[in-house]
């Protein structure tokens, strides 16, 4: 049988313009000669919907879009796999289903409700669907397929260690006869997780001899990005194919298929800063915006973010302000004009040292902590009133170190649509920013410093990042305490140190932008902290 895998980037609630990509994509792969075109997780709404599926009218937009769908499937005289909201119509439980509708040539073959609901990390189903433990096999044109829709493919304890499921969805389909099994998937990225999901259907389909497909969703939905990167496994495990990551794309595959597909790239690095490239770039697609603004300090981190917002808008869309003080170094300035020139982004250079002086006698400062954070927050205050005069959003340039310990100032450089390296670790943002040829060396060889007081470096009040993000990545992403820290080698006072100011900080990043997700352990909805707690 041909297949046409259908990797999709829809927009949550268009479900006219979701519709649409669906059916373009699907005429192309039947051109192709596809039989059965295969759609994401909730493709016609997007994932996730969050709270729009309490909307009144929203199951019923779901149900005219699926009736469009499968009128098409009459008009190519093909069969169409997509996933959408239905309704639960029993007198219990959570009103609504997570759901994939199979038809052919205009006849509902099938409709699975997806049986295992994550609940963790980002993920909230439970608020929202019932789950159904039924097994869903279906006949599609003599082929006996088993219907997936993705937590059901993650029971693999072998590859995950302890999981939330006692049942085998996979293996009960093929229990039931299924030859073919066939998982939608709307699977957001963290570094390296399209190997991981490869390897879960993989082992599916080795061990119960069937060919095995994913099709996964792709782009950005607000700090979530999904990479696509779909796959198909014949009945050894071996990939005969593969989608490309962060994009749309369309394939044709032969379920006889036994060679095998070209490997993705190994370059992680490569595919974090696509995804934040695709991540920024859809949030502002997405949202109907074109236009950025950020602070430009000279520092690595405001010049990874021009960067990436060049790659991601266009040049001609990105303009960095260089707000300097009298602390501010002549490199600040230079340095940054130096990188909007070779990025061919729009910079101004915005003196604030007067309002700066006049805001030091009105508050009456007495140095210090205050009058350091006093000019992050005027910074703050003329990138947000630009914003608003020309509709430009504006990019907070805060990393995943200074998120942790609260090295930024509320309503100053945390100011922004977007935390668009929020997740990535300082140690990362140089790695990161050494693919940038634009960035003058300059940038990449001085001391990081917030430039806030005379000679200052961030690690007058930080220990060398190298090791900040050791211990950041044993207690954020290991979940160690400091004993555990120890064995590994680190100084137990300081982890006690550094872990207290991650949970003091919890307050401020409750009031962060949104944190653009590359890790399996980001700044936002995955992490629930309270901030008042013992600390």
């Amino acid at each position: 049988m041909k297949l046409g895998l259908l990797q999709l980037n829809p927009l949550v609630g268009d479900f006219q313009a979701n519709l649409a990509a669906i059916e373009a994509a699907a005429r192309k792969a039947v051109a192709q000669g596809a039989e059965l075109c295969i759609a994401p997780e909730l493709a016609l709404s997007g994932y996730p919907p969050h709270d729009l599926m309490l909307q009144q009218d929203f199951v019923a937009r779901n149900q005219q879009a699926a009736e469009h769908l499968i009128a098409l499937s009459a008009e190519l005289r093909c069969g169409l796999l997509f996933g959408l909201v239905t309704a639960n119509k029993k007198a219990f439980g959570k009103p609504l289903h997570n759901a994939a509708l199979l038809c052919d040539s205009g006849r509902v073959l099938a409709i699975k409700r997806k049986s295992l609901l994550p609940t963790y990390d980002v993920f909230d189903e439970r608020r929202y669907f019932e789950p159904d433990p039924a097994v869903c096999v279906a006949d599609f044109r003599g082929t006996k397929v088993g219907l997936l829709i993705c937590e059901d493919i993650w029971t693999d304890e072998s590859l995950l260690g302890r999981v939330d499921y006692d049942t085998d969805p996979a293996d009960d389909c093929v229990k039931a006869g299924a030859t073919l099994l066939l998982t939608l998937s709307a699977s957001p990225w963290g570094s390296g997780k399209h190997r991981l999901r490869e390897q879960l259907v993989s082992r599916a389909a080795s061990r119960t001899g069937t060919f095995a497909v994913l099709v996964n969703q792709c782009g950005g939905n607000d700090d979530l990005i999904f990479d696509g990167a779909s796959v198909a496994c014949d009945h050894r495990g071996r990939s005969v194919a593969r989608l490309s990551l962060f994009e749309p794309a369309v394939m044709v595959i032969d379920t006889t298929a036994s060679t095998p597909a070209p490997g993705w790239s190994t370059d992680d690095l490569g595919h974090e800063i696509n995804a934040l490239v695709l991540g920024l770039g859809d949030y502002f697609r997405k949202t109907g915006h074109s236009r950025a603004l950020l602070g430009l300090s000279g520092g690595i981190d405001s010049a990874l973010v021009a960067c990436l917002a060049a790659r991601a808008l266009g040049p001609a869309n990105v303009t960095g302000i260089s707000m300097p003080t009298r602390f501010s170094s002549a490199g600040s300035v230079d340095d940054s004009r130096a990188l909007a020139a070779r990025l061919c982004i729009g910079f101004e250079v915005i003196d604030i040292d007067p309002a700066f002086e006049l805001q030091r006698k009105l508050a009456r400062f007495p140095g210090g902590v205050a009058e350091e954070n006093a000019q992050a927050r005027l910074r703050g205050l003329v990138l947000m009133t630009r914003s608003n005069a020309s509709g430009a959003l504006v990019l907070a340039t805060g990393n995943r170190s200074e998120l942790a310990v609260g090295y930024s100032t509320l309503y100053g450089d945390m100011c922004g649509a977007l935390e668009v390296i929020g997740d990535v670790p300082k140690t990362r943002v140089f790695e990161m920013a050494r693919r940038f040829a634009e960035i003058p060396q300059a940038i990449h060889d001085k001391p990081p410093s917030a430039e806030l007081r005379p000679n200052q470096t961030d690690q007058d009040s930080l220990p060398p990042y190298e090791l900040l993000d050791r211990i950041l990545s044993a207690y954020l992403d290991q979940r160690l305490d400091t004993t555990g820290m120890a064995q590994q080698g680190l100084d137990p006072a300081l982890c006690a140190k550094i872990t207290r100011m991650v949970e003091l900080a919890e307050y401020k990043r409750k009031q962060a932008p949104i944190v653009l997700r590359i890790s399996g352990h980001a700044f936002g909805a995955g992490r629930r902290m309270p901030a008042a707690k013992k600390v």
